[in-house]
């Protein structure tokens, strides 16, 4: 009998070969291996066990796991990404006529939708400009101007900026291509402000790496320079908000809020403005 740790290696072979981010991966493989383990802890091996009462223990268990660093308990919306991995999963052994219970079976929690603001035009100005009014490495300075650029022209998500590498980038059509090979791939013009500031920051970083953005917060290390990543995107975000002076909070939700909202005022259609934002959902829009 196949035990649910070969099945969850198979699984995790197929989003490779249906070219899943390496990111989505490895969120799939903590978040069922997470799952796989407390199987264990019960005895369970075989998927013919899952059933509705042990996914109703299953969610009890997560809500009551603790963030090691911060000390609370997990976000709901924390808690959903492991169900949904694991409906994933259970679609696939039923693709491969593995017994076990339904997909559908595992329900998610209910999460309240929060209203995004976006920012106002004079607020656009002292955010993008905010990396050149602090003094700090001209690298840093070149890369975070780019980030938050390329950001506000595309409305990407945190993921997919990190995701990107030089060659999505066509400069001459001032073009980019997000989400490369995967469903919501989608091809986004950038403005003259973006492609200046991403083409000074490769001049000035040099070297044969492909990722279009380098963590070089640590490049005095010894370690192989990495691409970004999604987190370190949220930071610099938050970072120039602040340093702009704005009242509110600005994350990577609001940037996608207001290149939503400015598509709205173009005279764009809802599904023309969720094609490009590479969304199928209506609530996000939030307008």
């Amino acid at each position: 009998m196949v035990n649910i740790d070969q099945l969850i290696t198979e699984f995790l072979g197929n989003l490779e070969k249906r070219k899943r981010t390496l990111r989505t991966v490895r969120n799939y493989d903590f978040y069922l291996r997470r799952f796989s383990v407390w199987l264990k802890e019960k005895n369970i091996s075989s998927p013919e066990d899952i059933n509705k009462d042990l996914i109703k223990k299953y969610k009890t268990y997560l809500k009551r796991i603790k963030n090691p660093i911060k000390k609370i308990n997990l976000k709901e919306t924390t808690q959903n990404y492991h169900l949904i991995a694991l409906r994933e999963f259970l679609k696939f052994l039923y693709k491969k006529n593995v017994l076990t219970i339904g997909s559908k079976q595992v329900h998610l929690h209910k999460v309240k939708s929060v209203k995004v603001s976006s920012l106002k035009k004079d607020e656009i100005g002292k955010f993008l400009e905010a990396p050149q009014q602090i003094r700090q490495d001209a690298l840093i300075s070149h890369r975070d101007r780019a980030v938050l650029e390329i950001m506000f022209c595309t409305g990407a998500k945190v993921s997919e900026v990190a995701d990107l590498v030089i060659k999505d980038v066509d400069f001459k059509k001032q073009q980019v291509i997000v989400a490369k090979g995967r469903k919501n791939e989608r091809v986004i013009d950038l403005s003259n402000q973006s492609v200046y500031w991403v083409s000074k920051y490769l001049k000035s970083r040099g070297g044969t790496l492909p990722y279009l953005f380098v963590g070089h917060d640590r490049a005095k290390s010894k370690r192989k320079q990495k691409p970004i990543s999604a987190r370190s995107l949220e930071r610099i975000v938050l970072k120039y908000g602040k340093v702009a002076g704005l009242e509110k909070k600005v994350t990577p939700q609001i940037l996608r809020s207001t290149y939503a909202t400015n598509l709205v005022k173009k005279g764009l259609g809802f599904q023309s403005i969720k094609n490009k934002l590479g969304t199928t959902s209506d609530g996000f829009l939030n307008l």
